[in-house]
């Protein structure tokens, strides 16, 4: 089972060490420093149980590789939507492209039938740029639950979690999706197949569209976020809207607000992805985490009051911080994946 990872930062880099224990044929798509010690050192993984250390195939340039069986997107949503020609040279007739960014994927719609059949979103795919480069037929959904970071240039330290979610657009169990939970499964990872990703995505969505943005207004941690009852009501408003949106669409939630609230605030003085990126000056994934949300909501009739506010003050910090990416062309020849999910 060939593989390549596009975004071997630090949840890109944790899945193809685990995947390459588990005896796939991997290359990673990295760049800068990380690359050069991926290339003389290896990939180590630093966890509470272990350190140990895997020699891959390493590359920033994806034409080296060839055609694939999987490429994993690890990249950020807005650094996926620049980087999505530069997968082409990787993609084969059968090749499966596994999407693991935050947020409302660029294929959602994908799968559907009726009105919303084959929905293209301009605010997380502008030009329909993934899904005319890619195409929607090959993508496989996931979530990604554990948490990561690198530490130095080739070197990941795992915090915890091991599990993944899994699942096909089309709503089937196929032969290429149950392989690839196999091969996560043999490299000691934990992964489900579910016969509706989207829920699993809204799950976590449902989170990120909240917690994320008011983090980076406030620079409050987690359980500050959701236990002071200022923003704790603001979360909740939000998570009701979004809630009235995805229920509209066909989205099941197998927990209440309540219970997404307060297992938020369980986590601890944590500084969410959006708040860390803003303090470190790089570009904030808001639209794939919220502006999204809106568009659905535009799309069926739900007012988004709380949801708009929220998005139009994380906008403008955005754009007063520059770290808020309104998707310009890119130049192809300079693109190169960096960061991951986390």
């Amino acid at each position: 089972m060939k593989i390549a990872v596009y975004g071997a930062g630090a949840i890109g880099g944790y899945v193809g060490l685990h995947l390459k224990r588990g005896g796939a044929d991997v290359s990673l798509i990295a760049r800068g420093a990380h690359l050069a010690a991926i290339r003389e050192n290896g990939l180590k993984l630093i966890t509470k149980e272990e350190t140990f250390v895997e020699k891959m195939n390493a590359t920033d340039d994806p034409a080296e590789l060839g055609p694939q069986d999987y490429v994993i997107v690890a990249l950020k949503a807005h650094q996926a939507w620049e980087s999505a020609e530069k997968i082409k040279p990787l993609l084969g007739p059968d090749t499966a492209v596994v999407t693991m960014q935050n947020g409302v994927p660029w294929w959602y719609f994908y799968g559907f039938e009726g009105q919303y059949a084959n929905l293209q979103m301009e605010s997380i795919d502008p030009g329909n740029r993934q899904w005319n480069a890619i195409g929607p037929e090959r993508a496989i959904g996931a979530t990604v639950y554990p948490a990561t970071e690198i530490i130095e240039p080739g070197v990941i330290k795992h915090i915890y979690g091991d599990k993944f979610g899994l699942g096909e657009p089309t709503r089937k169990e196929t032969p290429r999706v149950t392989a690839l939970a196999a091969a996560f499964e043999a490299g000691g990872l934990k992964a489900r197949v579910y016969p509706e990703i989207r829920n699993d995505i809204w799950l976590k969505l449902w989170g990120n569209l909240c917690f994320n943005p008011i983090s980076a207004l406030t620079h409050a941690t987690l359980d500050v976020v959701a236990t002071d009852p200022g923003t704790r009501n603001v979360a909740y408003q939000m998570m009701s809207e979004a809630e009235k949106i995805g229920r509209r669409i066909g989205v099941h939630f197998r927990v209440d607000i309540t219970k997404r609230i307060n297992g938020a605030a369980g986590v601890g003085a944590h500084r969410t992805s959006m708040l860390q990126d803003l303090e470190k000056g790089r570009a904030i994934e808001l639209d794939a985490l919220l502006t999204s949300v809106q568009e659905m909501g535009r799309l069926v009739d739900v007012d988004t009051p709380t949801i708009d506010t929220v998005l139009a003050l994380t906008q403008q910090m955005g754009r007063v911080a520059g770290v808020y990416p309104v998707y310009p062309e890119p130049d192809l020849d300079e693109i190169a994946p960096e960061g991951a999910v986390d």
